[in-house]
Order: structure tokens, then sequence, then C-alpha cells
């Protein structure tokens, strides 16, 4: 009993705490979003750039492509593409294409032009890729696609300047210059929350219910003790 009564009352406080942080991350979605339709470009980057925000761009591509090295689908190697896009408003930013697969020598690259005509992309803001693993300076070498191990915001404006502090990562493969865009959700959702909420008030209700049985199972042998 004394160990119920110190953990049923922290796993529905565990419980609640998620549902709140549910209600919470639900209402931070939804400005999102409201945001995404109202404002422009711009205004977006003024207002800072957080992490898994959605955004939507109109532009055009650039020649300009990095290639990330070592990245992998269902065993394959390959690279994710960051290329160049120019907003028709607002200052430029990398676009995540997607991972495309890697030819089979070493010495070459894959032929990742973009389209050329204007486009509005939708996708999600997201970090430059440089991983705190890798050390050492991203290789810079010559000439586009540039293959490198990771990408940080100032190797980036030395190439592109005005790039700011984030990039985007396209929302889905059908998306005009897409490759494989088949990403993991960046932003743990309401439903999450929900889920563990679940798993808290269940670990409630089963500690009770075994409470219930021990104390009936105690009453139980202390009747027999009385009746012999």
């Amino acid at each position: 009993m004394v160990f119920t009564g110190a953990f049923l009352p922290l796993l529905v406080c565990l419980g609640i705490w998620q549902l709140n942080r549910a209600e919470e991350k639900q209402i931070l979605l939804d400005q999102w979003q409201q945001e995404s339709q109202n404002l422009n470009w711009p205004e977006q980057v003024a207002g800072g750039l957080d992490n898994g925000r959605p955004v939507t761009v109109t532009g055009l591509y650039g020649n300009r492509s990095w290639l990330l090295d070592n990245r992998t689908r269902d065993g394959m190697a390959g690279y994710e593409v960051l290329t160049a896009f120019y907003p028709l408003q607002g200052p430029p930013v990398l676009i995540n294409r997607g991972w495309v697969a890697a030819p089979r020598m070493r010495n070459e690259l894959p032929d990742v032009t973009a389209p050329g005509d204007v486009f509005s992309l939708t996708g999600r803001i997201d970090q430059y890729p440089e991983p705190p693993v890798l050390s050492g300076e991203s290789g810079t070498g010559e000439g586009w696609p540039r293959r490198v191990q990771k990408l940080s915001a100032p190797v980036a404006r030395a190439e592109i300047a005005d790039l700011p502090r984030a990039i985007i990562r396209l929302q889905g493969s059908d998306q005009p210059g897409a490759y494989r865009a088949d990403w993991e959700p960046d932003l743990m959702g309401p439903q999450t929350h929900y889920g563990y909420a679940t798993q808290w008030f269940a670990l409630a209700v089963v500690l009770t219910i075994l409470s219930v049985v021990a104390s009936y199972r105690k009453a139980g042998s202390n009747n027999d003790n009385d009746d012999g």
C-alpha cells in the first residue's frame, strides 16, 4: 500500500502532463500552419525559423548543389541533395531535395540538375546537416555538384551570401525537383504525447488492480488465521 500510495499519484501526474504537452503541441502546430499561410518568406525569416515549422516558398532552383555523402536507404548507398533555391522575395535558401542513389563507381556523381521553372515548394524548416560526431572542416572541393560529409552555414554562405541560419526540407517526394523525401517525423506531434499519456494511465490502472488483488489476498489470509 505504501508503494501504491507513492507511485500511483506519480503515474497519474505523468499522464496528465503528457496530455497538457499534447495540447500545447497542437496549439503550436496550429499557429505554425496559420503563419505559413499568412506570412511570406521574408516575414518568416524575420520572425525566426524554428526547426519543424512548415513553410512555402515560390521561386526557382539555382545551379549549385551539395551531395551529403554516406546516406543510405534500404541498405543502398546514396546522397541527400541540397540545392540552392532563390525565392521571388527574400533571401536564398538551401532545399534538401531528398535521397538519391549513388552511381556504382565512386568517382561518378549522380545527375542532380534541378528543373528550371518557377515553383512553389512546401517543406519544413530544418537544421544544417552538421552532425556533432564528425570533426574537422567539410571539404570544399571544386565544381558542382559538390560531395561533402557535412555542411555548415558558414561553408554554405561562403558560396551563397545571405543564406539564413536554417534550410528547408521538402515535405514529400511529389514536390518539384524532389527525390526520395520520405523523412521520419522531425517533430513530436500531439498523437505521440497522447500515446505516452495512455501508457502512464495504463500503468496506473495496472498498479491499482495489483494493489486491490494483494489487499484481497492479505485479507483472506488473515481470515484463515483467525479461523484457525
